[in-house]
């Protein structure tokens, strides 16, 4: 900042030195032409006797109206036409008034050599700005290194205050990243606040200036430090700075910061701005206490528990203390990394054991089941990609249902404490084969509850879509981008309910933990996200255009696809629970008979591999599940 200083007062300076040069060269030049045109210059020029008495009052003048104008407050900004204009203006009006002054007070004083004088100072003052800010950009890059950024902070706050403390404090430590980083504007909603300064740095407009100020500043990097905005306000200002295509780096939630000791470090805690960050809402809170009682010393089984849901389940139940953890995969690779990373972080201090099997295979899940015990089973292995579902019915119900059954009925058989399985919320009045599995396996869950005569109680947990999950849009849009392709979205209005995988698994452990039997536990995740707008955000997160830089194309819907979600079936209706984000639906009565009847023939016709019947068969079982192919 003493640097800063330092340069405003030379340019001030020389500002001082421009315009008393400009004056006298004027006048020279007046006085030389009438010379060499014989014409008398009392009434043209200034004469030398009164010149220095101009010049002083030019300079004054002058002065004045730059800092009316705000010229010297914009050098370290990127300066355009707005900026010089600016200064234009201020040499106009401060000239006018000089002329006026030195003619009120009964000096000489001539409109030909005020009109050029104003001419020739405009054109001087200009031009050595223009050379001024290059060589002053230069120097500044040359200081602060090769990752020098201009910073634009979002909020004017106390954490902007202590964001900004912290980055000048690593000005003084060659080993700290944020030593290059230079605060150049706040932006702030707060009306009061705005023409104030921060710590030596301006609030220079409101949060929809954003885009601008970015260009006007030629800002690098957006600070967003607001922790404690509520989740509309964050989607909106997110949107705002997404749109000014320039890194995002963002301060957690308020609940998020560690904030132990007297000078807790905000600076270290920004991080990247994920796509999750730009559906402007909280995250969602759970009870870890009721999830810590229902884990510690207990022998837990995920089934799937390689994929992206049972990986982050795996890493969640480690983390309350249980007994043993038994993952259960039929794809080795996702198995093994998931093994690799726990046993990285817990060395040998948990007690993991990782069993390639298939939930279809039911004398392999039984010997897994009698070996091991396990008191709490979190059901995830499933086939979950919409499309290829569509052209492997079969294959499908195999694993989806059959699967669901074989690992519900082991449950039973081996008095497991708990049964928690996975749905989605496709499986509402599905469009698509995925979807009706679901359902189907959801109705299994029902007619375990109602038929449990054991002491297991059965669970499930509903929810949209995962971002970052194993087939969700963001890995396949962070693909296309990547390597320069059209991103795809099947439809211009397509919508979805979004969460992230940590949220997802923490409902799953929360319901379990409150579960009594039979329940479908239902998130409320706020309001649907457009995939449109999804993409259009994840593009300018790559600091590029939608539509210039990265092309979006319509592909349109696949197979079984709908433009929107439902999330309850119509005749579940609602119940609430302590968690204001969680909804129990009531429990479907369901004709055991029926069911089992249906399921055997559905049985029969999947290990023959006849997708058609497969389909007009869990059409059957499923009624509100009509397959396109079928009607």
């Amino acid at each position: 900042m003493g640097k800063m200083k330092k340069r405003k007062v030379v340019l001030i300076v020389f500002d001082a030195l421009v315009i008393a040069l400009t004056t006298l060269l004027s006048n020279s030049i007046i006085h030389l032409f009438c010379e060499l045109f014989k014409i008398d210059s009392k009434n043209i020029a200034i004469s030398e006797v009164r010149i220095l008495w101009i010049i002083g009052l030019n300079v004054l003048f002058c002065f004045f109206t730059f800092f009316v104008f705000g010229t010297y407050s914009k050098i370290w900004k990127k300066q355009n036409i707005t900026s010089y204009f600016r200064c234009v203006i201020s040499v106009v009006i401060g000239l006018s008034i000089a002329m006026l002054f030195s003619m009120l007070t009964g000096h000489e004083s001539t409109w030909i050599f005020y009109v050029f004088n104003m001419i020739l100072t405009c054109a001087t003052v200009v031009l050595f700005r223009v050379l001024f800010v290059k060589t002053i950009t230069e120097l500044i890059k040359v200081e602060a290194g090769e990752n020098f950024e201009r910073v634009l902070i979002v909020g004017a706050g106390k954490a902007a205050e202590m964001i900004l403390t912290d980055i000048y404090n690593a000005k003084d430590d060659e080993n700290n990243p944020s030593r290059n980083l230079l605060p150049v504007c706040l932006v702030d909603d707060d009306l009061e606040k705005q023409k104030k300064k921060v710590m030596g740095v301006e609030v220079a407009g409101t949060t929809k200036d954003i885009s601008h100020l970015c260009e006007e500043y030629n800002i690098g990097l957006i600070l967003f430090c607001i922790p404690s905005c509520d989740e509309d306000d964050r989607k909106r200002i997110m949107g705002y700075c997404s749109q000014a295509n320039r890194k995002i780096k963002i301060l957690p939630y308020l609940g998020q910061l560690l904030l132990d000791g007297d000078n807790p470090q905000l600076l270290n805690q920004v991080k990247d701005i994920k796509i999750e960050d730009l559906l402007g809402r909280d995250p969602i809170n759970f009870d870890k206490t009721k999830i810590k009682d229902f884990i510690r010393d207990k022998v837990c089984m995920v089934t799937g528990g390689g994929g992206s849901i049972g990986s982050e389940l795996v890493r969640q139940v480690a983390k309350y203390h249980p007994k043993q953890i038994i993952v259960v995969d039929i794809y080795e690779n996702n198995v093994y990394d998931i093994q690799q990373e726990l046993l990285l972080e817990y060395d040998n201090k948990l007690d993991f054991v990782a069993l390639i099997a298939s939930v279809r295979d039911y004398d392999k899940m039984e010997a897994i089941f009698k070996e091991y015990r396990p008191q709490l089973v979190f059901h995830a292995a499933a086939h979950k990609h919409v499309p290829l579902m569509e052209t492997s019915p079969a294959e499908a119900v195999k694993n989806n249902i059959f699967g669901t059954w074989n690992t519900a009925q082991l449950s039973d058989k081996y008095d497991v404490e708990k049964f928690v399985m996975i749905s989605t919320d496709k499986a509402v009045n599905p469009t698509n084969v995925m979807g009706a599995t679901k359902r189907c396996c959801e109705m299994i869950i029902q007619y375990m509850s109602q038929n449990n005569q054991g002491r297991t109680e059965f669970v499930t947990t509903r929810f949209g879509n995962v971002l970052g999950s194993n087939g969700s849009v963001i890995p396949l849009f962070r693909r296309e981008i990547e390597s320069g392709k059209p991103v795809t979205v099947t439809h211009p209005d397509i919508i979805r309910y979004f969460m992230t995988i940590p949220e997802a698994v923490s409902l799953v452990l929360e319901a379990g933990a409150i579960a009594s039997g039979g329940e479908i536990f239902v998130l409320d995740m706020g309001e649907p996200v457009k995939i449109t707008t999804l993409a259009e955000n994840l593009i300018r997160m790559y600091g590029k255009v939608p539509y210039k830089d990265v092309p979006i194309k319509f592909t349109g819907l696949r197979p079984g696809e709908k433009l929107y979600e439902e999330l309850l079936m119509d005749e579940e209706g609602l119940k609430s629970t302590d968690n204001k984000k969680i909804f129990i639906g009531n429990q479907i009565d369901i004709n055991e008979q029926d069911l089992l009847e249906k399921l055997d023939v559905l049985r029969e016709y999947a290990e023959q591999n006849d997708d058609d019947k497969t389909v007009h068969q869990l059409e059957q079982i499923v009624d509100t599940f009509h397959h396109k192919t079928n009607k």
